[in-house]
C-alpha cells in the first residue's frame, strides 16, 4: 500500500469557510489538519465546513482532530459541518457513533 500525501486547502463558499482535505489523514498528517481547523475556529469564522470527499483514508487520530475542532467551534459559536459523499467513509462515522455528533452533508450548501 502506498501512502498518499495529504493536501489541505482553504476556500470560501457562500459565506462558509471550507477546508478541503485530499489524501490520507493519519497520525502523521492529523497535526497539520488540527492546525488549520484551530486557526479557523479561533478566528471568528461564522461557518466552517470540512470537505472530506477526496479523503481516501482516515484513522482514529483524524477522528480525534475533528471532534476537537467541533468542540472548539462550539465554544466560539462557529457552525461546523463535515462534507462526506463516500459510503465507506460515512460507515466509519456510523460505527463510532459520530453521525449523531456531527452535522454531515453530501455536498456544500
Amino acid at each position: 500500500m502506498i501512502n498518499e500525501e495529504v493536501t489541505i486547502t482553504r476556500e470560501e463558499h457562500n459565506g462558509t469557510s471550507v477546508v478541503v482535505v485530499r489524501g490520507e489523514i493519519d497520525v502523521a498528517s492529523a497535526p497539520e489538519l488540527r492546525r488549520h481547523l484551530h486557526e479557523l475556529c479561533d478566528g471568528n469564522v461564522p461557518s466552517l465546513a470540512v470537505d472530506l470527499r477526496s479523503v481516501t483514508f482516515l484513522d482514529s487520530s483524524a477522528l480525534g482532530v475533528l471532534v476537537g475542532a467541533l468542540r472548539r467551534c462550539r465554544e466560539s459559536d462557529t457552525q461546523f459541518r463535515l462534507v462526506i459523499d463516500s459510503s465507506r467513509l460515512l460507515k466509519i462515522f456510523e460505527i463510532t457513533g459520530l453521525t449523531s455528533v456531527f452535522e454531515i452533508t453530501e455536498s456544500l450548501p
